[in-house]
């Protein structure tokens, strides 16, 4: 049966629109991992990703006739943009139906190419529903983003450029899943030429089309899927995708939202592009995968699929970058509400850089804050620093596996104190280095002075923005602004700032 696709792909019609994408050394995370790590750059095709190869091929295939009846297609957003560039080159009317929650930029790409959109639907599977509807009530072709010998064919060329750009085996090859026709296309080709090769599938955790079809023998209908990877939000994977991969995929690997978030990191240091969730799936896939199984000596490919993603939504992708490389820990800690243990807290954190701090005063026993810091050594690390904490005397809850506390309450510590304060409200400039923090606390000394509300987080600039309540008497505030001049960081009183006043106070 593989052999049967090896024909199919060498005779594939793509390079009228696609091009022939780099195989390139990552060698940042090559050193990282102790094996050669090749990407397989297809986020740089003309739309961004693969999916141009397929639905040129399928559209390359089409009678006269049919071309003349127009196409139609449901995607999330990459298959989308390929047919509506494959339909402008070929001269064919194409009609493009997208989920309701495909990536603006998505959208965008597709009406500037030329093809009429419609939204319809929360995933793919509705948006093909309504696809399906329309091309029955307008006689227009259907053209499948997956479950097609064509569209596979077409992306089947993706494995036949890594052999040839590669002389030798890779010990293994990643592919991200999500209807299976580039999985199914790549696995054809190599495991026909390359029959020692691993082939291993890559899915979201919460989005095991694959993973749950080869476990149970058959192909399953997911009752509902994640859409942080929305280019692989499918909920049954395609028919003939299926029947190919139950032969030649080894394996199917199940990660993360922030092990896909540290794979985009990861990509972006070794090539200076941002690929999509969906993009960096197999590169997260590798990752979790030579965790387990080791790496030492051997050599990788993974499938950089596309580079469709929001500019809105990297900020979401850098905060839980470091969570997905183990670099930083979340930890909920209670400290003595007295002056001092603050800067008692920062002696035990030492010169590990604190990534995240929220606090607001409540009680006048205890204080409750949550604090990111970077760990180094994800396990060993993490662990001491736990111990030297509770061993002083501070309970430590860590987080960093909570959901609710990473996409919520981080951002929901604080509100109104429970009584008046006395307190004063500034912004700072922390130089961002280790021991900023530290530097201010030493500098405040024995003065009487309780810090009521801290906010810091670290975005990776020159300087980190705090936002500080303390407690300072009216008569001591002459005192309290000479101590700031002394400190030397940048400041601005914001006491007046009604939003102060309204939700803080």
């Amino acid at each position: 049966m593989p052999r049967d696709y090896v024909t199919k792909i060498l005779k594939a019609r793509v390079y009228d629109v696609a091009r022939e994408t780099p195989l390139e050394l990552a060698p940042k995370l090559s050193s990282r991992l102790g094996s050669e790590v090749w990407l397989k750059r297809e986020d740089l095709q003309p739309v961004f990703s693969f999916k141009v190869r397929g639905a040129y091929n399928k559209l390359a295939s089409l009678s006269a006739p049919e071309r003349a009846q127009g196409v139609i297609a449901s995607s999330a957003g990459n298959h989308a943009q390929g047919v509506a560039l494959a339909a402008r080159r070929l001269g064919v009317r194409a009609l493009i139906v997208m989920p309701e929650t495909a990536p603006r930029i998505k959208v965008e790409a597709v009406e500037r190419l030329g093809a009429e959109v419609v939204l319809a639907g929360e995933s793919y599977d509705g948006a093909k529903e309504r696809a399906e509807r329309l091309a029955a009530e307008r006689g227009m072709v259907f053209i499948p983003p997956f479950d097609d010998e064509h569209v596979i064919a077409g992306q089947g060329t993706v494995g036949m450029e890594i052999v040839r750009q590669q002389g030798e085996p890779f010990d293994a090859v990643f592919v991200e899943v999500g209807g299976g026709g580039l999985i199914a296309g790549i696995a054809a080709y190599i495991k026909t030429l390359w029959p020692q090769t691993r082939i291993v599938g890559v899915e979201p955790e919460d989005t095991p089309t694959l993973h749950a079809a080869l476990a149970a023998g058959e192909r399953v209908v997911l009752e509902q899927v994640g859409i942080f990877a929305d280019g692989v939000a499918v909920k049954q994977i395609g028919a003939e995708p299926f029947r190919i991969a139950r032969t030649c995929v080894d394996e199917v690997v199940l990660v993360s939202t922030d092990e896909i978030c540290a794979a985009i990191k990861d990509i972006f240091e070794d090539t200076r592009s941002i690929a999509e969730p969906a993009g960096a799936l197999a590169v997260a896939g590798l990752k979790r995968w030579v965790d387990r199984e080791g790496s030492a000596g051997r050599r990788f490919a993974a499938v950089v699929s596309g580079a469709n993603v929001n500019f809105d939504r990297l900020r979401h992708i850098a905060e839980r970058a470091q969570l997905g490389e183990q670099r930083e820990s979340l930890l909920a800690v209670t400290i003595p509400e007295r002056p001092g243990s603050l800067r008692r807290f920062c002696e035990l954190v030492g010169n590990r850089a604190i990534t995240e701090f929220n606090y607001r005063y409540s009680d006048v026993a205890d204080a409750h804050i949550f604090v990111g810091v970077e760990i180094r050594e994800p396990a060993a690390d993490k662990e001491g620093l736990v111990n030297a904490l509770e061993s002083d005397g501070y309970p430590v809850l860590d987080l960093t596996d909570n959901e609710m506390a990473k996409l919520h309450v981080r951002y929901m510590v604080g509100g109104h104190a429970p009584r008046d304060l006395d307190e004063v409200l500034y912004r700072f400039d922390f130089p961002e280095r280790p021991g900023a923090l530290m530097h201010f606390l030493s500098r405040m000394g024995a003065r009487p002075w309780n810090i009521s509300m801290f906010h810091y987080r670290n975005h990776g600039s020159a300087y980190g923005r705090v936002l500080m309540g303390l407690q300072v008497p009216e008569a001591e505030r002459g005192e309290f602004q000479s101590f700031l001049d002394e400190v030397g960081y940048e400041y601005r009183e914001e006491t007046e700032n009604p939003a102060y006043r309204l939700f803080l106070r």
